[in-house]
């Protein structure tokens, strides 16, 4: 029996899997649901569909930036599993608010299709000002909510693990996130938006009642009060953490990569709608695939390493995430699109002459990216003291979610000045060069004595 298949038989591990398995799964299966229903059946302008597409997605983030240290703080001084639930316990409210916005949105789109449906409902105009704010509302808070959860997920692993398991544990966790990303943007992509609203409910409420498994995973260290500020806390987080060579580079590098990601997922649906000329389906389809690569690339890089925190192959896979994407743009470039205005299928799709070549060239992106990322988070709770780890993952997502964001902002401002979507790959390639030098800056200092006090035992 491997170490991956034996700490998912074990208690110690799996209730925090499946927790954060169902907490993927229905992020991406109401993000997508919300996004692509959006794009496909609301707006009718490139310019418009990607700039929502980029909003949903600084909404989302914003949270990581603005709480995150708060977060870090609660879960380093607060029993860790008691969090879980009180997170996941917020969440069926969240989706509440969820399903109530994709319900209006669903039957705004249909009154635009049938007068008649629309009688016992409200005015169309008012179903869509209703609807959008309602949608918006409930991304930002799920952004909360998975602000809350992100120290945990990591910094609970060498609580629970043993030492030469925590790598085993970090992948599994990567991979089964992925996964969880397949399953819900599969079923975003194919089911009706009004089924969707009732999914969300519905794995909110499993959710709670795996994270009711999670063992207890009290304080470790010195208990200090929590700085109630959240922009105090973040300086005050980011810095303590940044002392770490190792860490500091570690996160600089996964922001970078996070950064690359945020921009391609606001830029799949808008480029499959109106540059391939492909469905909402097909959209969905660019997204689990990105999912799935990513999911080989942990699996991937946790063998080659064989259980050992490093990042000599990270400078390496990014440089070979960057090619792929360029083979991605190059491909698109010269897509050729039928004579009438007509959506292409997922069949239609596949038939396509350079439709196996761009699914190669996203397959190859996600691979290398996940081969990229894994080990890099590894460092993270591996190279501090665990009483200070659920802080450096917090500081690690404040300084992502602040890059994502600013991408975010890139985004809309390239589709506001008017840039062809197509283009926007040509900034995701560049940035694939500025982590493989962090990267290849983190696997320099691999070996550097770490600073007194951030050690871990």
């Amino acid at each position: 029996m491997t170490t991956s298949t034996r700490l998912l038989s074990r208690r110690r591990f799996l209730p925090l899997f499946l927790t954060q398995l169902l907490n993927a799964f229905n992020d991406n299966l109401y993000k997508t649901a919300m996004v692509l229903f959006v794009v496909y059946s609301v707006y009718n302008d490139e310019a418009k569909e990607a700039q929502f597409s980029a909003i949903a997605s600084g909404v989302f983030i914003l949270p990581f930036f603005l709480l995150s240290a708060l977060a870090g703080q609660l879960a380093d001084m607060r029993d860790k599993a008691r969090i879980i639930r009180m997170v996941k316990l917020a969440e069926i409210a969240i989706m509440t608010v969820g399903a109530a916005g994709l319900l209006i949105a669903w039957q705004d789109a249909a009154c635009a299709r049938a007068v008649d449906i629309c009688l016992a409902g409200p005015p169309p105009r008012l179903a869509a000002d209703l609807a959008i704010p309602l949608l918006l509302a409930a991304l930002f808070a799920m952004g909360v909510h998975s602000t809350f959860m992100g120290p945990i997920k990591y910094a609970i692993l060498p609580q629970h693990l043993e030492r030469e398991e925590v790598l085993s544990g970090t992948g599994l966790v990567e991979a089964g996130t992925y996964l969880a990303i397949l399953v819900g943007t599969i079923l975003a992509g194919w089911i009706e938006v009004e089924v969707a609203a009732g999914a969300i409910l519905l794995i909110a409420l499993v959710g709670y009642l795996t994270s009711r498994w999670v063992p207890p995973a009290p304080a470790q260290g010195v208990v200090v009060p929590i700085d109630w500020n959240p922009f105090t806390s973040s300086v005050r987080v980011v810095a303590s953490t940044m002392t770490n060579p190792q860490v500091y580079y570690a996160i600089l590098a996964i922001s970078f990569f996070w950064t690359i990601g945020a921009v391609l997922f606001i830029q799949f649906p808008p480029l499959a709608k109106n540059t391939l000329m492909a469905s909402k389906e097909v959209a969905s389809l660019f997204l689990v695939i990105f999912s799935v690569g990513v999911a080989i690339g942990s699996v991937a890089i946790n063998w080659l390493l064989k259980g050992e925190v490093s990042a000599r192959h990270a400078p390496v896979s990014v440089i070979a995430m960057g090619l792929f994407v360029l083979g991605f743009y190059m491909v698109a470039k010269t897509w050729e699109t039928g004579a009438d205005d007509t959506l292409l299928n997922v069949a239609t799709f596949l038939a396509h002459d350079g439709a196996p070549l761009l699914m190669l060239m996203l397959l190859g992106i996600a691979v290398a990216g996940g081969m990229f990322v894994v080990p890099l988070y590894a460092f993270l709770t591996t190279k501090v003291a665990p009483d200070q780890a659920a802080r450096t993952i917090a500081a690690n997502n404040i300084v992502n979610s602040g890059a994502m964001v600013l991408g975010s902002l890139l985004a809309v401002g390239l589709s506001a000045a008017g840039l062809p979507i197509t283009e926007h790959l040509l900034l995701s390639a560049a940035m694939c060069l500025i982590s493989a030098w962090l990267a290849r800056r983190l696997h320099a200092v691999e070996d550097a004595p770490i600073p007194r006090g951030l050690l871990a035992d």
